[in-house]
């Protein structure tokens, strides 16, 4: 697989919570946990299930930063 987004992040599959048309399949990743909005066909398609080593990777134009 080459994709051009730059952050790819390997990780396991810790939960899918499947609702009516969207799920949200949460991935850990070396101890943080990335949670990823995708169609319940995505999930069918891509096979995913818990256990499975994924990728989460993210694409964005910008990038927000906050402080406490």
């Amino acid at each position: 697989m080459k994709l051009s987004a730059r952050n790819q992040l390997k990780g396991r599959i810790v939960e899918i919570v499947k609702g009516a048309t969207t799920s949200h399949v949460r991935i850990d990743v070396n101890g943080a946990i990335i949670t990823s909005a995708i169609t319940n066909e995505s999930v069918a398609d891509l096979q995913l299930e818990v256990g499975k080593t994924a990728y989460a990777v993210i694409k964005a134009s910008s990038v927000m930063v906050g402080v406490d």
